[in-house]
């Protein structure tokens, strides 16, 4: 099996965390980490500068494409960050864990 982290950033923690709250809910993740970052990013032929919270979400690679719809279906931005690395090495125990939780 395959496992995957995919990254998004939202504007407001209460999103970020009612994307979590979903994505685990329908066992799509077995972990979201929240965090609060700081992005520097060009936008429309500016420098940007903002405050986000960044969801960490890990899962399986055969859940990546619900996992997009529900960030796209419950993200407020006009382009959201979808992204997502594969977990190249990992312990058995939390391997297993994912999978066991997705």
């Amino acid at each position: 099996m395959e496992f995957i982290q995919v990254s998004t950033a939202f504007e407001k923690k209460e999103d970020a965390g009612r994307l979590a709250g979903i994505l685990l809910e329908k066992r799509l993740a077995a972990c979201v980490q929240v965090m609060p970052v700081e992005s520097l990013y060009r936008w429309k032929g500016r420098i940007e500068k903002a405050s986000e919270y960044l969801c960490v979400i890990k899962t399986r690679k055969s859940l990546y494409g619900e996992i997009e719809s529900e960030i796209i279906r419950n993200h407020p931005y006009e382009i959201p960050e979808i992204a997502a690395l594969p977990i190249c090495a990992g312990s058995p125990g939390y391997l297993g864990w994912i999978e066991d939780e997705t």
